[in-house]
């Protein structure tokens, strides 16, 4: 399984708009700004998050984006389904494949398991926990 940029841009706005939670509304040219990445590329991944209802828009000089819910209600696991489809390991097994069935099946649960239980809170909070060379993780 790989996460695109889609996936990963996508939580970092939803990231971004957790950190400023219950402050006002956030323009996404200052998370683009601060994350280093392409506004245009952001703009893009706006609507399907406006119509999950997982983020309002303000319009205005001051306007900008805003988390609809708090980030405590909103796991990693409803962003990547919402932008990247379902969570799959494997597509279509042969019938020569079905002892590994279980292995792969295990395996997608186990990332289902993590994305759907590790909330936007958390990983706001994440940030006082060691750096990612302290922990190397391949998938």
């Amino acid at each position: 399984m790989k996460i695109s940029t889609k996936g990963r841009y996508g939580l970092t706005v939803i990231v971004e708009l957790g950190r400023k939670f219950g402050e006002g509304p956030v323009p996404l040219r200052k998370i683009a700004e601060e994350q280093n990445l392409s506004e245009a590329y952001l703009e893009q991944l706006i609507p399907p998050l406006r119509n999950s209802g997982l983020v309002k828009s303000v319009r205005g000089a001051y306007g900008g984006y805003k988390l609809a819910k708090d980030p405590s209600q909103i796991t990693a696991g409803e962003i990547i389904r919402l932008l990247e489809g379902p969570i799959q390991l494997v597509e279509g097994l042969e019938d020569d494949e079905i002892p590994q069935r279980e292995l792969w099946k295990r395996i997608g649960d186990a990332i289902r398991g993590v994305l759907d239980h590790t909330t936007i809170k958390d990983l706001i909070e994440y940030e006082d926990t060691p750096t990612q060379d302290e922990y190397m993780f391949y998938i």
